[in-house]
């Protein structure tokens, strides 16, 4: 049988250029390379990045499976900061029931495994060729750049979803995920999680020494990403003056929202906090398998009309009267200007706005420069410099409530209030589930607006149950004879 990491990695599967969701390289028909083209020169090998950069948003096996986008929905369903009002039309139900991630059949969880090891099927074939392509060599350190970028990012998505929590100060010899730094025709074992961070690290250097400010768009990484992704690994990791320094370096250059931005939809990767994001334009309209048809307050889907999703009410009530950002939910549910047959329910979202009601376009965020500003400030607090830690806290805080004061708290109570604001600021962006269980503490959904019947009455985790790491996929361990399954 083949192993199912042979199937992702395959060399040919990087080569096809079709538009269907199960090819490696999915790139528009003006990207499109032959297989004996693709390494020749930098120019083609380019389009072969381009389409990495097109993976994070396209549809893979079902419509809710919008590539990083789908991601970032299961792992806020798994939260309590996002409220499923209704089963709508059951699309996120089971996620959020706490069943899906935990089946190892699941299309969803195969879906995951997969999406991030395509990616680093694709960085490896990138790396290991691009030296031999004609042309200059700025433009082979940007592509090699990248994919080492890419590849730690993937390895670091899968490592926090599919194993047991990063153990600051401890050995971390628990199992991970399989290390893949080179094209495979067969599945390995799983590597401890010391040892994907180890590879993560390592690649995210690698990147850093190929890379600069330069990039031709937001939806390609640069060296501001990599320091991002830097800080969220040492965020993890415990090292907090690397966090705190790459969470700065990375937002230099990038200004936080004003009012009418921070209402605006969140759907502009033009927009001046975004430090990277996929740009999707119209003629790559994915209709029902978006980001936007699932999240967006006003496409006309199904889920969007039966199902709005709304913020945690116990969360909302932590915003101050006068902040900014009151305007991103209704606790009403009457106020969101939307078609008399939509659903109108208490904390609704209006964060998210789609095109338009006939259209899924939208750009998706995956990292800004608040995000930078809030790891910056709980890498500090945590260091022991909570001055510093309430003067980055109060920099980022003034620009979505202005009659914010400088925090008097310190210790437990400034990481709260910085924690807090993490929560409200990073809201359906996909960080909740990872934070809780980065943090060891347990899902609590108690005293809000989730509703029993939607959640099917999971309102409590504890922390440390074996339910926070997802099942490897069935067919992963029906191919590879090396792989070993996490604990029910």
């Amino acid at each position: 049988m083949k192993k199912i990491l042979s199937y992702i990695l395959l060399i040919p599967a990087l080569l096809l250029v079709s538009s269907c969701a199960e090819d490696y390289l999915d790139t528009s028909p003006t990207d499109a390379v032959s297989e004996t083209q693709v390494f020749t020169t930098t120019q083609n090998a380019m389009a072969a990045l381009n389409g990495i950069h097109r993976s994070m948003f396209i549809r893979y096996d079902s419509q809710g499976q919008p590539g990083h986008g789908g991601v970032m929905i299961m792992s806020d369903v798994l939260s309590e900061d996002l409220v499923m009002t209704t089963t709508g039309n059951g699309w996120f139900v089971s996620i959020g029931r706490w069943l899906n991630h935990v089946l190892d059949t699941s299309g969803d969880v195969r879906f995951v495994w997969r999406l991030y090891y395509k990616i680093i099927g694709n960085a490896n074939m990138l790396i290991a060729n691009i030296d031999e392509a004609d042309g200059p060599q700025e433009d082979k350190d940007l592509i090699k750049g990248q994919a080492y970028a890419y590849r730690a990012w993937a390895h670091h998505q899968l490592v926090q979803l599919f194993a047991e929590r990063y153990s600051i100060g401890g050995d971390n010899s628990q199992i991970g995920v399989p290390i893949v730094t080179e094209p495979i025709t067969e599945g390995g074992p799983r590597n401890t999680v010391g040892e994907v961070y180890a590879q993560i690290n390592q690649d995210l250097d690698a990147a850093a020494a190929l890379l600069n400010e330069s990039r031709a768009a937001k939806s390609h990484l640069n060296i501001n990403v990599v320091n991002g992704l830097k800080a969220r690994v040492a965020l993890i990791q415990g090292n907090w003056t690397q966090a705190a320094q790459f969470a700065n370096q990375a937002r230099q250059g990038f200004s936080l929202m004003n009012e009418e931005q921070l209402l605006a939809g969140f759907n502009d990767v033009g927009n001046p906090e975004w430090i990277w994001g996929s740009h999707q334009v119209d003629d790559e309209q994915t209709y029902f398998a978006s980001f936007f048809a699932y999240m967006s307050y006003n496409y006309n889907s199904t889920n969007i009309r039966q199902n709005p999703k709304a913020i945690n009410s116990l969360l909302y009530e932590e915003l101050s009267s006068t902040d900014i950002r009151r305007g991103q939910w209704d606790p009403t549910g009457e106020n969101v200007t939307v078609p008399s047959n939509y659903a109108r329910m208490p904390y609704m979202n209006s964060k998210f706005a789609a095109q338009s009601t006939d259209s899924s376009v939208g750009d998706i965020p995956y990292m800004r420069a608040s995000e930078m500003f809030l790891i910056e400030a709980e890498a500090l607090a945590r260091s022991g410099d909570e001055a510093g830690a309430a003067d980055v806290l109060a920099e980022f805080a003034v620009t979505r409530d202005p009659e914010y004061s400088r925090s008097a708290n310190s210790g437990e109570a400034l990481l709260e209030e910085i924690l807090i604001q993490r929560r409200i600021e990073l809201w359906g962006e996909g960080f909740r589930f990872l934070d809780l269980k980065r943090l060891n503490q347990p899902l609590d959904r108690t005293g809000a607006n989730h509703v029993e019947s939607v959640i099917s009455g999971q309102f409590e985790v504890p922390a440390g149950d074996n339910r926070w790491q997802w099942l490897i996929p069935r067919d992963e361990l029906n191919a590879n004879p090396h792989m070993i399954q996490n604990p029910l």
